[in-house]
């Protein structure tokens, strides 16, 4: 067998898999979407309310974070291009500190 017929019989075996995957792809019922079970403290849901005190100094790659929201949060740290903080449980009243190596600070969020 010569290089060319082997090339050729490659790229024939290869557009023939290519129709029996499209031909599969569109006999095969809908998927439906399960919602997304999260784990409990894992999904970032957005940005921290007001309520959450920030102190930020970012030449020293440090943070503050205070609650004062009445209630317990569910907070973290996210650090951009950098190491995040651990989400955690934080009461009303509890303040902590966060210090980073590499990246910059980028928000807190409830998680």
């Amino acid at each position: 067998m010569t290089y060319g017929t082997h090339i050729a019989r490659l790229a024939g075996g290869a557009l023939a898999a290519c129709a029996l995957l499209a031909t599969g792809l569109a006999s095969a019922p809908a998927a439906t979407a399960a919602p997304a079970q999260a784990a409990p403290h894992a999904a970032i849901r957005g940005t921290a309310p007001a309520c959450v005190k920030r102190d930020v100094i970012k030449h020293k790659k440090y943070v503050k974070v205070t609650n004062l929201c009445g209630e317990a949060m569910h907070l973290k740290v996210v650090i951009d291009w950098g190491n995040d903080s651990p989400c955690l449980t934080y009461q009303h009243g509890e303040q902590w500190e966060w210090n980073w190596g590499r990246g910059s600070y980028g928000k807190v969020v409830t998680c």
